[in-house]
């Protein structure tokens, strides 16, 4: 009986193990309002300060009833919370480099890209793409603004993918990112195509 008893406790453990299993996708909605929010933010088009994430939503379902219901409950109780995360921007590290972005922007990179000299690539980063159009006295600092700018966005993505707590999504960060720079580019401004060729908008 006891061996009858061990074999019930263990597949009971299996049979609940089985069913915890949580995936937590990227909440790519969510990470398009960030980046809108962002990218406004930067390019004078939208206020300054990031708002708040939005409080974790309730659950759509309702809990189910029954034993097995209630011991599943008390085994992963945020399970359902957990299906649907809000993306989480609003901290210090995030806020910083926004502010550095947004005055590089007015000083540096506007005209850079204006002029045609810099664009937005494929990658979510920006590129020198014909340092001819930058008078050659000025040709340095505009090296030096689009390394730091470009040193800024690499750690706005990896710090939004750490501040959620889920650094396996820098490269999703960093892809919506790209395409809302590219999206929110100026008539004239030059970006890349998937492909890497440089277009004018």
């Amino acid at each position: 009986m006891r061996k009858f008893s061990g074999f019930l406790v263990t597949l009971l453990a299996v049979a609940v193990a089985g069913c915890v299993t949580i995936n937590v996708y990227f909440p790519e909605a969510s990470a398009q309002k960030a980046a809108d929010q962002f990218v406004g933010g930067v390019l004078g088009e939208a206020p300054g300060k990031l708002a708040p994430a939005p409080a974790t939503p309730a659950p759509t379902q309702a809990p189910k009833s029954g034993p097995s219901a209630s011991l599943m409950n008390l085994l992963i109780p945020a399970a359902q919370a957990a299906e649907i995360p809000d993306l989480r921007i609003q901290t210090p590290a995030v806020q910083a480099i926004q502010a550095r972005m947004r005055t590089r922007f007015a000083t540096e990179l506007q005209g850079l890209m204006e002029s045609g000299a810099a664009g937005f690539t494929r990658d979510g980063m920006v590129a020198l793409r014909d340092p001819a159009k930058v008078p050659l006295a000025q040709r340095a600092q505009a090296t030096i603004a689009v390394a730091d700018e470009n040193r800024d966005r690499a750690a706005l993505y990896r710090e939004i993918a750490n501040a959620n707590a889920h650094p396996e999504w820098e490269a999703q960060i960093r892809a919506t990112f790209a395409k809302t720079w590219i999206e929110r580019a100026h008539a004239g401004w030059y970006y890349q195509d998937a492909a890497g060729a440089w277009q004018r908008k």
